[in-house]
């Protein structure tokens, strides 16, 4: 098995695999897969956790709670009583009809660059992108409670932060019967996507009140239709599970079979797509109950639900909880849930244990030259420097491969009908040159994982959406507009293609013609920092080579 071969296989495979990919996800079924005829019919959009009574474990959704069902999620409207809270990275509208975010813009993050002023969304409470924050607390059957449904009161109808200030409390109220109230005490912080909002429960009655806390997300699952040319489209977007000790991908297709029911400390629940996020960070130490379900046929529902508790009269208790939604900046996703991982949202796949030195050397790099298409460059220097010696050794077996290339040739033409000769006397002269034709496949072999891992860096990391190089290149997440740096990459390993020694097969040796050709289309559509990346790791390897062959030729 030689080099060349190898390269070719790989090509093949390649293409094969991303048309054969392609073709499945763009022709796959767009309808939400129905849920088995004996499962248990779901729950409606009110999903109240079940009260506490006498020696009960409070139930999921339980019918006989007596809790009042709302709306279908299709058919509610617009919040009628919000308030609205800005911060200098959000943009959020609470519903005082269960006091909960139930929108949340990002000012930082436009949708596109063309459109500046249109933000991301994330939560929201329109019918068809319905994905909001529902918090509160559960107390007795048929008693009233600061569940998500209640009503709260607000001292304002608007709250922003101050020039100056780098936090802003809103404080939500409920007061129910017998002298027992709630509050929902929200805490923002200057340049923070996460929100620290505490359920307090208070008893000024004669009686203890049994109580319990919990906090959950509904979201409506628009699954993303594949295509090669949309990145965005290849990142998992759904319903994610943090035990305390692993992380879990939960499908929805799988979720509606069997929900998933734990109860574990130092967990978190979150829904994540493409370079965003909204979690629920629990942030106690106790063990807590953590649900994920299918809801409604056509949505899911992840929720924390803390341990019961009795509050004494002229007691309080509180129940801390941390929020996080907005993008997956991996330094605020660590300070947010420090030792519990939430940077694992960042989806790097199994190659985790490679992309994440990667992102932290290509962060640090930033730091200093504060470009990240400059970064990916010098990113790509440290790497090749890594595997000097491995690539050096492969160098110098292509150079000897090439300065045998007419020998061999002419080995061909003696023994063209003698195959078994032909190779006894190319494995002599290999061993009297001391030429190791397989020397070239295993520095490719090591490298790929390092590609692949560098391929999730770059797609998945937010920090390079939208993030801009030089000139014509204004994003480096996605696709070069003019497809200049691919035009470049094939140039680059045209060129490194007469580095190389000459295939000796005519056959062979036409496909490595068209080869860089190929590769140019596959990666055209990538995005553009991963096409420097490679347009990179390809000039130096030319600029390695070339001395390489110099070296070669003086010694012989």
């Amino acid at each position: 098995m030689d080099r060349i071969r190898f390269v070719l296989w790989f090509g093949l495979l390649a293409a094969i695999w991303i048309s054969y990919t392609t073709w499945v996800d763009e022709n796959r079924p767009e309808t939400v897969p129905a849920a088995p005829a004996d499962q248990p019919a779901q729950q409606t959009s009110s999903d109240v956790p079940g009260a506490i009574g006498d020696g009960d474990v409070p139930v999921i959704g339980d019918p006989a709670t007596g809790v009042p069902e709302v709306a279908p999620a299709e058919t509610q409207a617009a919040p009628a009583r919000r308030i609205s809270v800005r911060t200098d990275v959000l943009d959020l509208v609470i519903d005082l009809d269960g006091g909960d975010i139930v929108r949340a813009d990002l000012p930082e993050y436009p949708v596109d660059k063309e459109t500046p002023d249109v933000p991301m969304r994330l939560l929201d409470y329109t019918p068809g992108n319905r994905w909001v924050f529902q918090t509160g607390l559960v107390s007795q059957r048929d008693a009233p409670a600061p569940t998500h449904e209640a009503t709260f009161q607000a001292d304002s109808d608007s709250y922003v932060l101050a020039e100056g200030s780098d936090s802003l409390e809103v404080r939500l109220r409920w007061s129910g019967p017998a002298g027992v109230g709630a509050e929902k005490v929200y805490t923002f912080r200057r340049g923070q996507y996460a929100v620290d909002l505490e359920l307090v429960a208070q008893n000024e009655g004669a009686d203890p009140w049994p109580t319990r806390a919990y906090a959950q997300m509904r979201r409506r699952h628009n699954p993303a239709d594949r295509s090669y040319l949309s990145v965005d489209s290849y990142s998992f977007t759904g319903p994610v599970i943090y035990d305390g000790d692993q992380y879990e991908k939960i499908d929805f297709e799988d979720l509606q079979r069997d929900p998933v029911d734990q109860t574990v400390p130092n967990g978190w629940v979150a829904s994540i797509q493409h370079h965003f996020l909204a979690a629920i960070v629990p942030m106690t130490d106790e063990a807590t109950a953590y649900e994920a379900r299918a809801v409604d046929g056509d949505s899911y529902r992840l929720q924390a639900l803390g341990p019961g508790t009795s509050v004494a009269p002229g007691g309080e208790f509180r129940y801390p909880v941390r929020l996080f939604v907005g993008p997956k900046l991996q330094d605020q996703l660590a300070a947010a849930a420090p030792g519990r991982e939430l940077r694992l949202t960042v989806d790097y796949g199994v190659l985790t244990v490679l992309s994440q030195p990667l992102f932290w050397v290509l962060d640090l790099i930033h730091g200093w030259v504060g470009n990240w298409g400059l970064s990916i460059i010098i990113t790509t220097f440290l790497i090749k420097l890594v595997f000097y010696k491995l690539t050096a050794t492969s160098g110098r077996s292509m150079a000897k491969m090439r300065k045998l290339a007419p020998r061999m040739k002419a080995l061909q033409e003696k023994h063209k009908d003698d195959r078994q000769a032909l190779s006894r006397e190319m494995m002599a002269l290999y061993k009297k040159e001391k030429v190791n034709p397989a020397a070239g496949c295993l520095p490719i072999l090591i490298q790929m994982p390092f590609f692949f891992a560098f391929y999730w860096v770059l797609i998945e990391s937010v920090e390079m959406r939208q993030a801009p190089f030089v000139l014509w290149i204004q994003d480096l997440s996605v696709r070069d507009p003019f497809f200049i740096l691919p035009a470049l990459m094939i140039g680059a390993m045209a060129f490194q293609m007469r580095l190389n020694p000459a295939p000796p097969d005519p056959v062979q040796a036409r496909v490595m013609q068209i080869m860089p050709f190929v590769f140019g289309v596959l990666f055209a559509f990538f995005p553009a920092g991963l096409v420097l990346y490679w347009l990179t790791n390809t000039v130096v390897s030319i600029a390695q080579q070339w001395r390489i062959n110099q070296l070669v030729a003086r010694e012989g």
